[in-house]
């Protein structure tokens, strides 16, 4: 898994999604804005994260195993039964 770089900040969250409120834009194949990191934080259960690049990545992300989003890297999620968690944005303080 990526890291965040160490000259990126927190700028946004969005609200705690769980298995029945997560947007329908996260289970399909979408991207950060340009400059834009994220970070999908697991409150409790998993989640699949797809990165959709050449070779694809998969991931189940957990409490202990939080996902780290690339800047206009394609990717989606799947919850993998009941799950609450939360993505938090990142831009270079630059």
């Amino acid at each position: 898994m990526k890291t965040l770089p160490f000259n990126v900040m927190a700028y946004k969250k969005t609200p705690v999604f769980t298995q029945e409120t997560v947007p329908a834009a996260l289970l399909k194949q979408h991207t950060t804005k340009e400059g834009s990191w994220a970070k999908i934080w697991v409150i409790s259960g998993q989640i699949e994260y797809q990165i959709l690049v050449d070779p694809p990545e998969e991931h189940v992300l957990t409490t202990d195993f939080p996902g780290i989003v690339e800047p206009q890297t394609p990717h989606q999620v799947k919850p993998l039964g009941p799950v609450e968690f939360y993505v938090e944005f990142y831009r270079s303080e630059d």
